[in-house]
């Protein structure tokens, strides 16, 4: 890959993980309840789905989803209600007070939500799968423009999901006050819950 194709690449990776989506409400509401090395367990999970989407890309099954009407609703339905799922469990979530250094946080169960939220999306794959080709260079090695098309999706994805968690936590230093903190459960838990909706409704277009 030629360092103008990478460049080109590099600049709708950054638009793709700037958008805000159903990553970014993860990254935002873990570290506004739990900081931001919480976040970057649940951040690490979202990279992780991405690698499993160009691995799915590469083996072909992209373009399975995006020809099979069938295949596209299950694993849109599965997302959408893991996404809704989500908005409930946090629209429910007791006010209680921030403090992220006496929560109790199970890091395994961060990173298995940031996994899910990302892998359960097809259009992700979908998307993926219409991006990546237009950037491979087919007389060259495919296993190191994969490689490098990956850590630029990911280095790039986790420096944007990370700006968002830091923000997000700073403005979670400050809802101490119960009613602020159920304000803000419920302000995620509709988040969560619409782009589980926007997701149901989706067609296969990217």
């Amino acid at each position: 890959m030629s360092l103008a194709l990478w460049l080109g690449f590099l600049l709708a990776a950054i638009l793709i993980a700037a958008t805000p989506g159903p990553g970014a409400v993860l990254s935002m509401s873990t570290s506004m309840r739990h900081g931001y090395w919480s976040a970057l367990v649940a951040i690490f999970g979202l990279q992780a789905a991405i690698l499993a989407h160009l691995a799915i890309v590469a083996v072909g099954f992209g373009a399975l989803l995006a020809a099979s009407e069938t295949a596209f609703s299950v694993v849109k339905f599965i997302g959408a209600a893991y996404l809704i799922w989500l908005g409930i469990q946090k629209w429910r979530s007791p006010p209680l007070p921030v403090d992220a250094e006496h929560l109790p946080v199970r890091r395994r169960g961060l990173f298995l939500q940031g996994l899910l939220v990302n892998l359960t999306n097809p259009k992700a794959i979908i998307f993926i799968g219409a991006l990546v080709p237009q950037f491979i260079d087919p007389g060259q090695s495919l296993l190191e423009q994969y490689l490098l098309i990956a850590a630029t999706l990911c280095v790039t994805d986790i420096i944007v999901m990370s700006a968002y968690a830091l923000a997000a936590g700073r403005l979670g230093r400050w809802l101490h006050d119960p009613k602020a903190i159920r304000l803000q459960n419920r302000a995620f838990g509709g988040l969560f819950i619409s782009a589980g909706t926007f997701l149901a409704f989706s067609s296969r277009s990217p």
